[in-house]
């Protein structure tokens, strides 16, 4: 009930549901301490994807192993989906009408400013990472890759992924 809730309630993503787990979590259930739930939140914003399911599935882990993980994700994920597809088989139906079609048109400059603050903040992390030469050099490169070549996201990540791994194991080979 605790993940049903917060994906119910917890719409606007993980700023409506960090509070809202973390009451049912730490003070009604008392799966964990605030310390606990604080390292949680930290590690799961380190790993991509929507906090809440990264959430509901660790605690749910946490608490009751492989079964509590799948219970939990499907507590936290099945709310929202069904509420998507209700409410965009709704707009749907209703996309003809005036007030309906400007209120879609109006999302798009909204989730395009959002896209670019999400945007902003990856290069600000990148530089703090890697400096500003190395971030601006790999932004650059997959600009390029992506599209002006249309090479697929998939393969420049994995491209990426090599780029830092083959070192390491290279080094790790050598020391054996």
């Amino acid at each position: 009930m605790a993940f049903f809730r917060a994906g119910m309630l917890g719409f606007g993503g993980g700023p409506a549901v960090i509070p809202i787990m973390q009451r049912d979590v730490v003070e009604r259930y008392g799966w964990m301490t605030d310390e606990e739930y604080g390292d949680t939140i930290a590690l799961s914003n380190t790993m991509p994807g929507p906090i809440a399911t990264k959430l509901a599935g660790y605690i749910g882990y946490r608490v009751a192993g492989l079964r509590g993980c799948l219970i939990a994700l499907a507590a936290s994920i099945i709310p929202t989906v069904v509420l998507m597809i209700l409410l965009l088989g709704i707009l749907q139906n209703y996309k003809d009408v005036p007030w309906v079609a400007n209120m879609s048109n109006a999302v798009v400059p909204v989730v395009a400013v959002m896209l670019g603050v999400l945007t902003w903040n990856f290069i600000q992390q990148s530089e703090k990472a890697l400096g500003w030469s190395k971030a601006i050099l790999l932004i650059v490169a997959s600009v390029i890759l992506l599209e002006v070549l249309g090479i697929h996201p998939a393969f420049l990540i994995a491209g990426l992924i090599l780029l830092v791994l083959v070192p390491f194991i290279k080094r790790t080979v050598k020391r054996t």
